[in-house]
């Protein structure tokens, strides 16, 4: 599923999987937050630690300039970006990398649960580099 090369893979793949499940039980067609509660009672079964809505400094040329909330931040390392959209675009995996370089944190998740089949994209600050 995810290369073990990878930063994180281990926890990524166990996110990963989590929000497989809970696209498996639930299907298509709920709004965010009630897969996010879902996905928070998953990832706490399969023993991951985690912060839901945690509200995080948002920073520009290392001053803090606001704050916002990321989905999940798990195990101290991981940022969780969710959605329930019938289909993933351009600007939705730019905004979360966006929010990756913001938060100052290396790897994220771009999981949405409105499609048929669960779409997950992993993110790094790197891809910021390449044209979304």
């Amino acid at each position: 599923m995810i290369k073990e090369t990878y930063k994180y893979s281990e926890i990524t793949e166990k996110i990963i999987g989590c929000a497989m499940k809970v696209h498996r039980v639930l299907g298509n067609g709920f709004q965010e937050v009630i897969y996010q509660r879902a996905l928070a009672i998953e990832m706490r079964n399969q023993g991951l630690n985690f912060e839901r809505e945690l509200e995080m400094p948002i920073f520009y040329e290392e001053e803090q300039i606001g704050t916002r909330r990321v989905d999940f931040f798990v195990e101290d390392k991981i940022m969780v970006e969710l959605k329930a959209l019938t289909q993933l675009e351009k600007v939705h995996l730019a905004q979360a990398i966006n929010y990756l370089e913001a938060y100052r944190i290396e790897i994220g998740l771009l999981i949405n649960f409105g499609a048929t089949s669960l779409e997950f994209k992993r993110l790094t600050i790197e891809q910021k580099l390449k044209k979304v």
